[in-house]
C-alpha cells in the first residue's frame, strides 16, 4: 500500500550566484513496510529529499503526498502538527535532550501529544525493551555510549506510532558493532511491527541491509532497484 509519493518535486537554493537544484524533478513512491535507502555521494540531494518528505523544508515546486494528502497544501502550523503525529525522525547527531533521562527522552513526543501517563509509561517500557535498553531508562544521554544514544533516538522516533520513520545518516557516528546492532534492531521492528524506514545514507552497511536502493546524483534519481 502506497503511503508516500513525490510528484515532480524540486528544491532550488538560489542564494548563491549560481542557483543549486538540490532536488531536481523527483517523482518516487514508497509503500508501507519498506526498508529503503536513498544513496549517493555527498551533495547529491538525499538529505534534502528526506527533509522535503518529512516536512522539514519547503519545496520550490512539486508535491509530497502522504496517504493521499498533499503535505504542502497545509499551513506551517498544520505541517508541524502533522509531523508530530505521523513522522518519526532519527538524525546523525542523536538530538537527545541532555538533561532528560532515556525514559524522558523517549516519552517527550508523547508528552507534546498529551498522551496519558499510564499509556506513556507502558509504551516507553515496551520500546526500550525492543531496543535493548530497558535497564538504562533512568540514565541521561551523557552516561550512554553513542550506539546506546542512537537506539534511544530510534525508540523516541517510534514513540508516537508514526506512519513512517526517516533516518538521516543514523550510523555515521557509530562503530561497526554499534551499527550492526542498530540495523538489526531496525530490521526487527520493520519485520515484526511493519515499521516503514527510509534512510538517507552513504554507509555500505546500511545499503546491504536495505531491501530497496534509490540512487541520486545531482538531485535526480539515476537508479531504483530492489536488493
Amino acid at each position: 500500500m502506497e503511503i508516500i509519493k513525490t510528484v515532480n518535486l524540486q528544491k532550488t537554493y538560489a542564494e548563491s550566484a549560481v542557483p543549486v537544484r538540490a532536488v531536481n524533478d523527483i517523482s518516487v513512491s514508497f509503500d508501507a513496510g519498506e526498508f529503503t535507502a536513498i544513496v549517493g555521494p555527498s551533495g547529491c540531494g538525499k538529505t534534502t529529499l528526506l527533509n522535503l518528505i518529512g516536512g522539514l523544508d519547503n519545496p520550490t515546486s512539486g508535491e509530497v503526498i502522504i496517504d493521499g494528502m498533499n503535505l504542502y497544501s497545509l499551513k506551517p502550523k498544520e505541517i508541524t502538527d502533522f509531523r508530530l503525529k505521523n513522522i518519526g525522525f532519527v538524525f546523525q547527531a542523536y538530538n537527545l535532550i541532555p538533561v532528560l533521562s532515556a525514559k524522558e527522552n523517549v516519552e517527550f513526543i508523547m508528552n507534546l501529544q498529551g498522551v496519558p501517563k499510564k499509556e506513556r509509561d507502558e509504551r516507553v517500557e515496551k520500546l526500550l525493551e525492543q531496543v535493548g535498553l530497558k535497564d538504562q531508562m533512568n540514565r541521561r544521554p551523557g552516561e550512554l555510549s553513542g550506539g546506546q544514544q542512537q537506539r534511544i533516538a530510534v525508540a523516541r522516533a517510534l514513540a508516537a506510532n508514526p506512519k513512517f520513520v526517516l533516518a538521516d545518516e543514523p550510523t555515521a557516528n557509530l562503530d561497526s558493532a554499534s551499527t550492526n546492532n542498530l540495523l538489526d534492531i531496525m530490521l526487527k521492528l520493520n519485520e515484526t511491527e511493519n515499521t516503514t524506514f527510509i534512510f538517507a545514507t552513504h554507509d555500505s552497511r546500511v545499503m546491504k541491509k536495505a531491501r530497496r536502493l534509490i540512487e541520486l546524483d545531482d538531485g535526480k534519481v539515476i537508479a531504483d532497484k530492489t536488493n
